[in-house]
């Protein structure tokens, strides 16, 4: 399958549709999900276009895997959770749904089933204030750092 540049993610990447952003940077950018599995599930993707792992180059991996764990550590600190999922699917068999590369930071919390995708949509206000916590996180490791 050849990259779509129409999909969800290369349209928020330009503009053209809204997302909770929580870190806006050179080569990555991360918002929270639309329909998050828990409190704080976060995305992170690249700005190169590429559909996998498979088809991103090595430079751009590495900053990606290495903004995701900034990112899984403010979302940490912001939520406390019990555990931390850190997930990414490559192709629509393995459970892909935005043929975009991108990571997801999900916490896990006690007594919350596993799953991969969620069903419903969460309310703006909500992902504003997740989006606000975890901003804020960012934030404050940026200057301790």
């Amino acid at each position: 399958m050849a990259y779509d540049p129409n999909n969800i993610f290369a349209k928020i990447l330009r503009g053209e549709a809204d997302a909770h952003v929580v870190l806006d940077e050179e080569h990555c950018l991360g918002f929270m999900d639309l329909m998050p599995q828990s409190s704080g599930h976060t995305l992170i993707i690249p700005r190169e276009p590429a559909e996998s792992i498979f088809d991103l180059s090595a430079e751009t991996l590495a900053v990606l895997v290495a903004t995701t764990r900034r990112v899984a550590r403010a979302v940490k600190a912001a939520f406390e959770p019990a555990g931390m999922m850190i997930l990414q699917l490559n192709g629509a068999d393995a459970g892909q749904t935005v043929f975009h590369i991108h990571f997801h930071v999900i916490p896990r919390y006690p007594g919350e089933g596993l799953t991969l995708h969620a069903r419903s949509v969460a309310a703006p206000a909500q992902l504003r204030e997740h989006a606000a916590r975890i901003r804020a996180e960012l934030d404050s490791a940026q200057t301790t750092d």
